[in-house]
Parts: structure tokens; sequence; C-alpha cells
């Protein structure tokens, strides 16, 4: 599907569009994939590894911008959404930056998409977007209520939207384990519960997850990634065996336990191989048999959660992971 078509990644410089465009380059040879990203320095350092490769193109612009936008979507066959303010601490603290971003930002590129006939969107959710309890998950639960009702005014124009969704990217700028890495030789990590528990995906899983929906959709999906869990503790294990684990407390806005299906959507809930499909309730979608695609519905009382996950990821594996992908860790 993604063969010969021009792409644009909005937040493309961040660690899924360091990951996404060099997968996307090699697996589907798109004709272009335009980088859309207000951060001109990471622009810059991102250009650098693609002086060769004319398919990848730089636009320095907002998702607060809509006429901005309008202008980088012309010839624009796909779309993938990635830009967010996404540092639950930052956003609690700064709520009206959070909001401009997450969710106007959202409605922005669903109007400029409609309106420069792209074809498919696929936007980046969160586990957090799932009973939220931050400011964070709050808007980016609002962003897939956006784009999943966008698909309301498909008898009139050809776009189609879809959300994927998954939790704690492995190695990623900002996360858990280059923080616990940068502090390895102290003797000391700071554990916020013992108790807590964080979803696990790397950024490849994550872009086979986008590839997978660009592919599936009908629109108004939202894709959920099967991904192992692990408790904070045996995080900071791997990372450095031989420290002291020092119990600071939760962070404002943080939960114990993540969530990334909630039984209030268990009834429009369906199960595949490797990920769950969460169907819109709205205008019967979630009986639409396009939709549902061979999919096994769920218990009614289904919830998937990190602390009930079946499925968690021992030290003994993160360890190797962190030893092949050690260059990457903080990077990506």
């Amino acid at each position: 599907m993604l063969k010969n078509s021009s792409i644009l990644i909005t937040g493309g410089t961040g660690s899924f569009g360091n990951t996404f465009i060099p997968m996307t380059l090699e697996q589907y040879n798109p004709k272009n994939i335009i980088v859309y990203s207000r951060d001109e320095m990471k622009q810059w350092d991102m250009s650098q590894k693609y002086t060769s490769d004319k398919r990848v193109k730089f636009v320095i612009g907002d998702v607060r911008d809509k006429d901005r936008l309008a202008r980088a979507l012309d010839g624009i066959d796909f779309v993938v959404h990635a830009a967010a303010t996404k540092i639950v601490p930052t956003a609690e603290y700064n709520p009206f930056e959070c909001i401009k971003t997450n969710i106007n930002g959202a409605m922005n590129l669903i109007d400029a998409c409609i309106d420069s006939g792209v074809k498919r969107v696929v936007a980046l959710s969160t586990d957090k977007a799932s009973n939220p309890i931050n400011l964070y998950g709050a808007t980016k639960l609002a962003s897939d209520k956006l784009f999943v009702a966008a698909n309301s005014y498909a008898d009139t124009n050809q776009t189609t939207f879809s959300v994927v969704r998954y939790g704690n990217v492995m190695g990623s700028r900002g996360s858990v384990i280059p923080f616990f890495s940068s502090l390895a030789n102290t003797g000391e990590l700071p554990i916020t519960d013992q108790r807590m528990t964080r979803f696990m995906i790397t950024l490849e899983e994550g872009v086979k997850l986008v590839w997978k929906a660009f592919d599936d959709m009908h629109g108004g999906e939202i894709y959920v990634k099967k991904i192992p869990s692990m408790t904070i503790g045996d995080i900071a294990k791997a990372v450095a065996p031989e420290a002291k684990q020092r119990i600071i407390g939760i962070r404002p806005g943080e939960k114990i336990h993540e969530q990334m299906i909630g039984f209030e959507d268990a009834p429009h809930t369906f199960e595949y191989d490797t990920y769950y499909k969460i169907l819109p309730a709205i205008h019967s979608w979630s009986s639409d048999p396009l939709r549902i695609n061979g999919g096994k519905k769920v218990n009614d009382d289904f919830i998937y959660t990190s602390d009930n996950n079946t499925e968690w990821m021992s030290v003994e594996e993160l360890r190797e992971w962190i030893t092949q992908n050690k260059s990457k860790i903080g990077r990506i």
C-alpha cells in the first residue's frame, strides 16, 4: 500500500520517526517521506543521515498552524501523526500548551487532511489515554476521539482515520531505561513504587503496528499491540543489578499500573493473533464485518492492564535487549 506513495509524518524527528523512516524506506520504497516538525536543529541533525536519499524531505511547521499543515499536505497520500506534548510532568505544569498541541493540533490535522484529500491517517496514541488520570492522557483520549469521529465525514470525502495505541517504548529518549542507565554507576536507582508495572514495546514493533493499521483500516479503529509487562523493580535490576533501589514515591500524574483497554471498551473490542482492535461505538461501526475482519469478540468484562497481562518480560530478556541495542538507548 505504501509503495511509491507520498507519506508525511508529524513530529517526525522524534523517536518514532527516527525508526519509522528507515524501516519504511527499506520495506516499501515510497516516493517520498515528508518530515514535518517545529525543531529546526533536530531536522538539521536528522537530514545529515539522508543527504544522498532524495526521498526524504523536511518541512518546518507546527501542528498548531493549520495553514502550514495545508501547505505541507499538498500531494500527500498517507499521514502518521506522531507530534505531541508527551512528558507527563511537563503537561501537568503547562496544561494550556499541552492542549494546544495534542487537541487543537489534532483538530487542525484532521481538517487539513480532509481538505487536502489525504487517503489514510494513523494517529499515535498511548496507554495513558485509557482511563486517564493525568492531563497528557486526557488530551490523548480527546485526540483519539477526534480521529475516530472524523470518519463521520466519510460520505463526503475520501480520508479515513485510525489510531494506534501502545505503551512504554523501550530505550526511547526520556524513558526509564536510559534514565536508569545514566545513574547505574552511582550505585542507587530511584524507584517510584515496587508494585508499579509498565507495558514494554520496541519502536520496531510500533512501526509494524502502524503498517498493519494502514493496511487493515476502514476508519475509526484503535489498534492495540499485545506486548509484555515488567515491574519497575525488574527494569532496574536489568539495567543495574548491583544498584540499591530507593523508593521515592509516585510523581504527579503517574499510575501504579497502565491500562490500554478498559472494560468500558470491551463490548466493542476484538482480538487477533498479535493485537486487539477497539471499534467505534458510534454509527454501529463496532458491528461492521469489514472492520471486524475475522476478529474474536472479547468478554464483556475484559480489561487489558500492565498488571493483569498474561505476557511478562523477564530481567534476562530485557538485559539481552539492552546489550543488543546499547548504542541506540537514549538516542532514539
